[in-house]
């Protein structure tokens, strides 16, 4: 009997989605319903119109809009191309999968959770874009451009450390790798097919032998994140 009480009680505190999402947000969430799309990643929810997919792409769009405007502000005096590689630089896959999963998304995301590879992918930061996409249908955009500031921008990305990040891993090692007479190499080692989506496993070769490989839906985004566990493991 105490242990029954015991199970109701737990479950009576556990936070419902509603007040989860509300903490995320800072603000309460009117049409629950896209909210809970933004969050259903498509190894659990195949169709178009239940996943997260087209929440995605529009919150990719918002926040480069966002980002582009606020950079734009931020550096009057600036050409375009610092702009362009700035954008890049704060809105690249593996940091906006970093801020995901600091903002406590990867516990509210559904999906499959029987998958390793979806548990170490960056799916999360595909989950961010589509919250994004939610609020702006849910609250406008002067209001998601505002949570976009507050919420990602100014907690998580400094402009001023983004600076002396580069960001493609890719060609840091390759250049690492030239000075020290090392022979470097990326190949496809797997390529399979889930729910109708490419997955790839790029390998690292390093003078012959693997030192890293990785995961991703593109071969560009596969090789970048092999190409991060490497110079971690080499210590670059």
């Amino acid at each position: 009997m105490r242990k029954t009480v015991s199970k109701i009680v737990g479950k009576l505190k556990e936070p419902s989605f509603g007040n989860q999402l509300h903490l995320i947000l800072g603000v309460k969430p009117r049409r629950t319903v896209l909210y809970k799309q933004a969050f259903s990643h498509r190894s659990v929810k195949d169709d178009v119109s239940e996943n997260n997919e087209r929440l995605e792409y529009l919150g990719d769009a918002v926040l480069g809009t966002v980002v582009a405007d606020y950079l734009f502000k931020k550096y009057p005096y600036k050409e375009e191309g610092f702009l362009t590689e700035m954008r890049s630089k704060m809105v690249n896959r593996q940091q906006l999968n970093d801020i995901a999963i600091k903002m406590g998304l990867k516990k509210l995301t559904f999906f499959n959770k029987e998958d390793s590879g979806l548990r170490n992918s960056q799916i999360f930061g595909n989950t961010l874009e589509a919250l994004i996409g939610a609020v702006y249908l849910d609250k406008g955009y002067e209001r998601t451009k505002t949570w976009v500031l507050q919420h990602i921008i100014i907690p998580y990305l400094s402009v001023d450390d983004l600076e002396q990040v580069d960001i493609n891993m890719k060609n840091k090692l390759i250049g690492w790798a030239g000075r020290n007479n090392r022979v470097l190499s990326f190949e496809t080692i797997d390529e399979t097919v889930d729910r109708k989506r490419r997955i790839f496993t790029i390998a690292v070769f390093l003078d012959g032998e693997s030192v890293a490989e990785a995961k991703g839906y593109s071969k560009k985004d596969a090789s970048q994140a092999a190409a991060r566990l490497a110079a971690e493991k080499l210590s670059i």
